[in-house]
């Protein structure tokens, strides 16, 4: 019998109480300002919903506000050691409710989107915290929030989770389990993500090096508008979109979702809707018009599905007789970026139309070369990219391994009879 089950056996044998979370922590919003108060010069750095790392509940200092001075701040609106922190209000469902545990004492205050839980006297902090990042918690909030546009976690909402209070050399040694296993945890991903790392730059290395054709004579480099053919797409808001219909790929899931080439679509429409689109065949590229920023314009993805499908507006469908998989990694080449980059326009929303990506000259061997170097390509691909094998797929493990122990250990019986069965 393990430590944790002699001490729930000794100090709760018939289970543990299960409490309001109101009775036993507090629950305070932070701090509003206008928009006019943000100033690069302010003295007062503000914590907001993405300074949470969410696959990780962790603490980060990416992109923090500072306001001015005279911005009114309350004392319990400055983050201490011990304190909770959680996304209280967000339009994305991905980010509400999600915690950093602080600690130690920090120069900052939260932002108004943001509240901070802090503990009394018969729960551990950081028990909660863990309590908070578990499926008990999640499951919680799904049944108890609006589907409004802005998610608001109201103290109400809070303050009625109901949570188990075991005694507290239960609670402490339970997060004495979980903090190690975090530990570890974090040192094998942080070695699995160097690994990944590393494969990433061998993988950017030999990619280029394979199209670079560095000394190959036998290889002509030819404008794209004379490789293939460029048709405009238009229309396809994501209003559109249906549960089946005809596939489509839209140009903003090009950045966020597919990678070089994809047999199947995550989104479909009408077929009415899909006949006023442009039209995608096996072996097309879609490649993306317009982007926040020029290394991400021109993204492409390659379509090997067997049907025909369809594309929107801010992309193009390049059509070729080329290896499709070939020519959608040309596309990730630095010879590729720094000639897109000349041809490139705009400030806020950076702009390559189809006349321009035509002028952008990429290099065309024979289609067994072709064939040859996509081979070497989807190896490096695959070990660094897909979801379902590789490193990526190890360190997803890692995480639900962590997550199913979490879960077990903060499971526990009702004294009254109404909880779920103890470990």
């Amino acid at each position: 019998m393990s430590r944790i089950e002699k001490l729930i056996a000794e100090l709760c044998p018939e289970g543990v109480e299960f409490r309001p979370l109101g009775e036993v922590a507090s629950y305070t919003r932070g701090v509003t300002y206008r928009k006019e108060d943000e100033k690069e010069e302010g003295s007062i750095w503000v914590l907001r919903s993405n300074n949470i790392t969410l696959s990780s509940n962790t603490l980060n200092f990416d992109d923090i506000k500072k306001v001015q001075s005279r911005v009114r701040v309350r004392d319990d609106q400055w983050l201490k050691k011990n304190d909770i922190l959680i996304s209280a209000a967000s339009g994305s469902k991905a980010h509400i409710g999600k915690v950093a545990f602080i600690s130690k004492n920090i120069d900052c205050c939260f932002g108004g989107f943001m509240a901070v839980l802090r503990a009394k006297n018969q729960l551990v902090s950081r028990f909660l915290f863990h309590l908070l990042t578990s499926s008990r918690f999640s499951d919680y909030l799904a049944s108890s929030l609006s589907t409004s546009t802005i998610n608001n976690l109201s103290a109400s909402i809070m303050f009625a989770f109901q949570i188990p209070l075991p005694p507290l050399e239960v609670q402490w040694e339970i997060v004495r389990i979980l903090d190690h296993f975090t530990e570890l945890e974090a040192e094998l991903e942080a070695e699995l993500e160097a690994e990944l790392e590393a494969r990433k730059t061998q993988y950017n290395y030999y990619r280029d090096d394979l199209l670079s054709f560095e000394g190959r004579e036998d290889v002509k480099w030819i404008p794209l508008g004379e490789v293939g053919e460029f048709v405009r797409g238009s229309g396809l808001p994501k209003s559109d979109f249906t549960e089946s219909g005809t596939g489509c790929i839209h140009y903003g899931q090009i950045y966020t979702y597919y990678g070089v080439w994809t047999k199947e679509t995550i989104s479909f429409v009408p077929p009415k809707k899909a006949e006023r689109l442009a039209k995608v065949d096996p072996g097309d590229l879609i490649i993306t018009n317009t982007s926040e920023n020029v290394e991400d314009v021109c993204k492409a993805v390659a379509w090997l599905g067997q049907e025909q499908i369809v594309t929107g507006g801010h992309a193009s469908v390049f059509k070729h007789n080329e290896n499709a998989k070939y020519l959608s990694y040309c596309l990730q080449t630095p010879s590729f970026f720094n000639q897109k980059k000349k041809l490139a326009f705009g400030v806020k929303v950076i702009d390559v139309s189809p006349i321009n990506l035509a002028k952008i000259k990429v290099p065309i061997p024979s289609l067994v070369e072709q064939a040859r170097i996509v081979e070497i390509l989807d190896k490096f691909d695959a070990l660094v990219n897909d979801l379902t094998s590789g490193l990526p797929a190890e360190i997803a493990a890692r995480r639900k391994q962590y997550e199913y122990y979490r879960d077990r250990l903060l499971s526990f019986s009702d004294c009254g009879g109404g909880g779920e069965e103890g470990v």
